[in-house]
């Protein structure tokens, strides 16, 4: 075994001390080498900035190959009818497809999601702060995911799509199931639940439709009912799956986005305190806080045209590349002193929101819903640290603690 095999090996996403803190190993592995092909998943993984960069714009990858091959060209199985409902809530996801279709959908999304609309949310998104950083600060001691962050997020974007706040815990609920089958290794019974979870969520979905087809309030869901550009509007399926990917990609990442980033401040105090006394602004401090600790660490295209070539190595149609965000967003060629977290830094050209046609859509919104959350915490409780500890979930692809224990 060669000291690279020995590396790969030691990227086990199964290692729990691995997934804790897997930085030293990213760091070993984009210093070794900027691509390698791992044999336990079937893909070429690439480990710095420029290749991720590029990878992600380069439009002869994709990140689905139906439209124009079939699952027996690509030497892979059929969908597992099992979990038919995940697949069902799949079908339409901006994350999900390819132009044309991605094209159309995405082009109508974005006649209502616009960043002056996310802007002109600012005062709600504002006063949602305030009302759960108050108790937070009169306890003195809270747990920032559990009491402010999640509730926090998930209150946002239900507040903007059109989705009572009384359900926002059965979405949350729902979100939380969904999103662990995009980890890279899954068991049947997180399958199962993943799949009935999507299921009720795409019924729910689908009534609140009707009901804003019924009774347009100017919501998100209730302009998606709405928009048309050049003859097309949406379909309820398209719609459905729009709405559920705002809700599971928006909520998840900026929680995680938060409390990573939070729990970085308080390993940094000196950060901190930069922020807490205006010197940083929380609009350019929360940049470094998505680079520093990222919230997605791994990214996947397939390869979809001929002629593929990344770090020399040639790649052919049928082949998967997986980008690892981690480790490109602490790469020395495009970032100075990149292990160092830099409240001032304010450097957007993180991978964090991905890139290319795929970039995140909502970025814009968990920009703002950052921006603010370390406005309110700096504001109100710049006093505040670490109370215990805190461990991260069992998961490698989407990276986020179970608790962040704060106390003033």
């Amino acid at each position: 075994m060669t000291a690279l095999d020995d590396l790969i090996a030691r990227f086990d996403v199964t290692d729990p001390a691995f997934v804790q803190w897997p930085y030293p190993v990213l760091d070993e592995l984009r210093e070794a080498t900027p691509i390698f092909f791992d044999e336990r998943t079937d893909q070429w993984v690439l480990t710095r900035y420029a290749e991720v960069h590029e990878t992600l714009r380069d439009r002869r990858l994709g990140r689905a190959y139906t439209h124009r091959y079939t699952h027996e060209q690509f030497g892979r199985s059929e969908p597992d009818p099992r979990w038919s409902r995940f697949h069902e809530h799949e079908q339409w996801s901006l994350l999900a497809i390819e132009p044309p279709d991605h094209t159309r959908l995405r082009r109508l999304v974005t006649k209502v999601f616009t960043p002056r609309a996310v802007e002109a949310m600012r005062p709600q998104v504002e006063a949602l702060a305030d009302e759960l950083i108050a108790p937070c600060v009169e306890r003195g001691r809270f747990d920032l995911i559990a009491e402010y962050a999640q509730p926090y997020s998930v209150a946002v974007i239900c507040s903007m799509l059109g989705v009572p706040r009384t359900d926002t815990q059965q979405l949350l609920d729902w979100s939380h199931a969904i999103v662990k089958m995009y980890e890279l290794r899954t068991g049947d019974d997180v399958k199962v639940a993943a799949d009935r979870a999507a299921g009720e969520f795409i019924d729910y979905t689908r009534a609140l439709i009707a009901d804003k087809r019924r009774s347009p309030d100017g919501s998100l869901i209730s302009e998606l009912v709405a928009v048309e550009d050049q003859g097309d509007v949406l379909t309820e399926a398209e719609i459905t799956s729009t709405a559920m990917v705002l809700l599971e990609a928006g909520h998840e990442a900026t929680v995680n986005s938060l409390a990573n980033g939070m729990r970085a401040m308080m390993l940094h105090r000196d950060q901190w305190t930069r922020v807490t006394s205006g010197e940083v602004a929380p609009r350019t401090a929360i940049e470094d806080m998505i680079r520093w600790d990222a919230p997605l660490h791994l990214f996947e295209r397939w390869v979809l045209d001929d002629g593929v070539e990344i770090a020399g190595q040639p790649i052919p149609v049928g082949q998967e590349v997986a980008m690892l965000f981690g480790a490109a967003n602490r790469d020395p060629r495009r970032f100075d002193d990149p292990g160092r977290f830099d409240a001032g830094r304010g450097d957007t050209a993180h991978v964090g929101f991905g890139g290319g046609i795929h970039f995140c859509i909502g970025a814009p919104l968990a920009r703002l819903e950052l921006e603010v959350s370390v406005d309110r915490l700096a504001r109100h409780l710049p006093d505040v640290q670490l109370a215990a500890e805190p461990a991260y979930h069992p998961t490698f692809v989407i990276r986020g603690l179970t608790a962040l224990e704060l106390s003033t």
